[in-house]
């Protein structure tokens, strides 16, 4: 979000993480004392606690971000990458708050961040992710879940070490989310209830996915039975598209193999930053964050996007896009699929149960959304962030320190 004239760096982070845009374009950057570094991410809703982890002997580096427990303790996923930081996990940790209560879950929002490659042999990997367990097993407000370079292997460690974590495989009592596509199921979802906002058939709809992933993959599957096309797909390694459409089952067997959706066979190869200017329908974010952004926004040809990825958009785009006419769905109201799934297992609800609730939960707060967005002719995601802060500072009213 852009300075804005006459208003301080507090005030410009407040406004930012009101409209879930928190960040580093969230205010100017100029010099801070220790004390002014440790809390500029502080607003009234949050964080209740930020945790660093270094163990130098493992060469283990991560951060934990509890950003508000009123409605509840919070799940969050544990996201690996290199290139991981405080502000990323801090971002995620306020999207969760604010999607956990859009879902009407008894959970508040927190999310965990590990610094590492997620390629690196498994022996190192679960090396790091149960130390990582270990250093975090007394914060009993924060429940650990599948995330980008995670899976439910990943939470089955976690569990044994501490024995609290969700997206656990079947074996030790979980329902695997990602290996059922618990996000992308409730993306199908969106997609059906938001295709009555912007004048789309969802039969013979376009979708290009950015991620094909744990996320992209079962979005496009599952979109994929209800007539849709995928004619764009990438991965971290290439991209590929095809005018008359390609096939999902292949594209998914592709990467069990470990390999790329650049190697499927027909189709033409694309760089990965060109997936943005496919001509489509359907625009699925479902990687890193801020992919779409100042630089490329006006190269989107999409009706909508669904956001399978946490903040994948920066404010300026999202804004631009609205104006324009593409209708976007917040992140936290698309992608909140999973950990719906998560919470129904860590309450002990069947598969079964768990699909019911993301359909129910999901199809409800799209049309509450975009319908309040249409009504008020506000952006959607300002409906959205109005919905679950309301839900969560009513929270806060039965608590005795408010976020915690």
């Amino acid at each position: 979000m852009p300075p804005h004239a006459g208003t301080g760096l507090g005030a410009r982070r407040r406004e930012a993480c009101e409209t879930g845009f928190c960040g580093a374009n969230a205010g100017e950057t100029r010099p801070m004392d220790l004390s002014e570094d440790a809390f500029r991410f502080a607003d009234d809703l949050g964080p209740a606690k930020i945790i660093h982890v270094h163990e130098p002997s493992l060469g283990l580096k991560g951060t934990l971000v509890v950003d508000n427990v009123a409605t509840g303790p919070s799940i969050g996923g544990l996201r690996m990458a290199p290139d991981v930081s405080t502000e990323e996990c801090f971002r995620l940790a306020r999207a969760m708050t604010l999607k956990n209560a859009a879902a009407g879950l008894a959970h508040g929002g927190g999310k965990s961040v590990l610094y590492g490659d997620p390629g690196m042999p498994l022996e190192r990997k679960e090396q790091l992710v149960r130390a990582m367990a270990c250093a975090l097993a007394d914060v009993r407000d924060y429940i650990f879940g599948p995330d980008m370079g995670t899976d439910e292997v990943c939470m089955a460690w976690v569990k044994a070490e501490i024995g609290r974590a969700v997206g656990l495989p079947r074996e030790v009592g979980g329902i695997p989310l990602d290996e059922l596509g618990a996000t992308g199921f409730g993306l199908r979802a969106v997609c059906e209830e938001a295709a009555r906002y912007c004048d789309l058939e969802l039969a013979g709809a376009r979708v290009a996915v950015q991620g094909f992933g744990s996320v992209g993959m079962h979005a496009a599957r599952f979109l994929s039975q209800r007539g849709a096309v995928l004619v764009a797909a990438s991965d971290s390694r290439g991209a590929i598209s095809d005018p008359n459409g390609l096939d999902v089952a292949a594209l998914m067997e592709l990467k069990a193999s470990g390999r790329s959706v650049s190697e499927h066979p027909t189709g033409k190869p694309l760089d990965r930053e060109a997936l943005i200017g496919v001509d489509c329908e359907i625009w699925i974010p479902a990687a890193r964050p801020d992919v779409i952004h100042e630089g490329n926004m006006k190269h989107l040809k999409a009706k909508l996007v669904a956001s399978g990825a946490n903040i994948p958009m920066t404010a300026g785009a999202e804004r631009h896009l609205h104006e324009q006419g593409v209708l976007c769905v917040p992140d936290f109201i698309a992608n909140a699929g999973g950990v719906i799934c998560a919470a129904m297992e860590y309450h002990g609800a069947s598969q079964a149960a768990a699909f019911e609730a993301i359909e129910e939960k999901i199809r409800e707060n799209t049309d509450r959304v975009l319908r309040a967005s249409r009504e008020r002719g506000v952006l959607p995601r300002q409906a959205a962030v109005e919905l679950s802060t309301e839900r969560v500072r009513r929270a806060m009213s039965y608590r005795r320190w408010s976020i915690f």
